[in-house]
């Protein structure tokens, strides 16, 4: 008698794109929230901008290569890759700097490779490092927190700043705009200040800078959910955050006034955004097990070492694109051992 046997494989798919993509989406609620809660509806703003600049160009991008425009677009990946550049800018960031910068990402850092799966670089941090490096006036001007001011902009006042470039009731741009705790940090330190003297300013809180340092603890949240959930491989955050600790624990410890503390790093920035939504994007980040850690830990080593001595108070998008040009040689080298194969 024969039986019916269905074709292989007989194992359990894995969860299938466009649903990790989702639930990626979802992780990120906390960390927006937060975004939103410290620094006004611009946020909301510049994901609205982000988000349909992706899609648009996502969809005419594979039109042109004659690809189903249908099915790329159902992955998800181009509102992820939308929304990901979208929380990484300032609040108030010029119309045109959130719509340049999506469309460098899907278009050059994406679409240009060939699509999902075959791009060498994460398309958001693509996108990120252009517009830092093209317009690094517009990209370094944040609102202060709500932890600051106690107060919270309306969705015209940020509609009126991101459109018009005009502050509320018609004020100038630059007189309601700051630098961020790390621009700060740094810009200080240059001037010869102490860090009791700089971290004693109203800008800094108990644990990191204000605003920044809820920011964080939301993405932090969100990227529990995802290890939670297997979604993405614990090697990867786990080395970023060992090794930016690392650093910045012995560089404060040799030097406390001339350093901060490891929590001011983990706090601050993008550390968390980066560790858990950013550095463990599948396509372009390391595969092996033994590879994940290393590749993780070298891109929190390149952050404190761009954070404490390089020329921008962040390193987190540069430390992402410079280690996925490593993690294909990573890889070869961390490869496991073949079951039944010598060494």
């Amino acid at each position: 008698m024969r039986f019916p046997t269905a074709p292989a494989p007989h194992l359990a798919p894995p969860a299938s794109t466009h649903h990790i993509m989702q639930w990626v989406l979802l992780a990120m609620i906390p960390g927006t929230a937060a975004q939103l809660w410290q620094f006004g509806p611009g946020v909301l703003v510049n994901l609205a901008l982000a988000v349909t600049t992706a899609l648009t160009a996502e969809y005419a991008m594979l039109r042109l290569r004659a690809r189903h425009s249908r099915a790329g677009l159902s992955d998800w990946s181009a509102t992820l890759t939308g929304a990901l550049l979208a929380v990484s800018l300032p609040p108030i960031a010029p119309w045109w700097v959130t719509v340049f910068g999506t469309l460098f990402a899907i278009v050059i850092g994406k679409q240009l490779y060939g699509g999902l799966g075959y791009n060498p670089f994460n398309p958001a941090m693509v996108g990120y490092a252009v517009l830092l490096i093209s317009f690094p006036k517009a990209m370094t001007a944040w609102l202060p927190p709500a932890d600051i001011t106690g107060t919270h902009w309306g969705l015209s006042d940020a509609w009126n700043a991101i459109v018009h470039h005009t502050g509320p009731d018609g004020s100038s741009f630059d007189a309601v705009t700051m630098a961020t705790p790390l621009d700060t940090l740094k810009t200080q330190l240059g001037l010869g200040r102490m860090m009791d003297e700089i971290q004693s300013g109203p800008l800094f809180g108990a644990l990191a800078g204000k605003g920044w340092q809820w920011v964080n603890l939301g993405y932090l949240a969100g990227g529990l959910w995802l290890l939670r959930r297997g979604l993405i491989a614990w090697q990867i955050p786990t080395g970023f955050l060992a090794a930016l600790g690392t650093w910045s624990l012995v560089f404060f410890l040799l030097e406390p006034q001339t350093y901060p503390t490891p929590l001011f790093h983990l706090l601050g920035g993008a550390t968390m955004l980066g560790a858990f939504f950013i550095a463990t994007d599948p396509v372009t980040a390391s595969t092996t097990p033994k590879g994940r850690l290393i590749y993780g830990a070298l891109i929190g080593s390149l952050v404190f070492v761009i954070r404490a001595w390089g020329g921008y108070p962040d390193g987190v998008a540069f430390g992402v694109l410079l280690l996925n040009l490593a993690a294909p040689t990573i890889d070869h080298y961390t490869r496991p051992r073949v079951y039944g194969h010598p060494g």
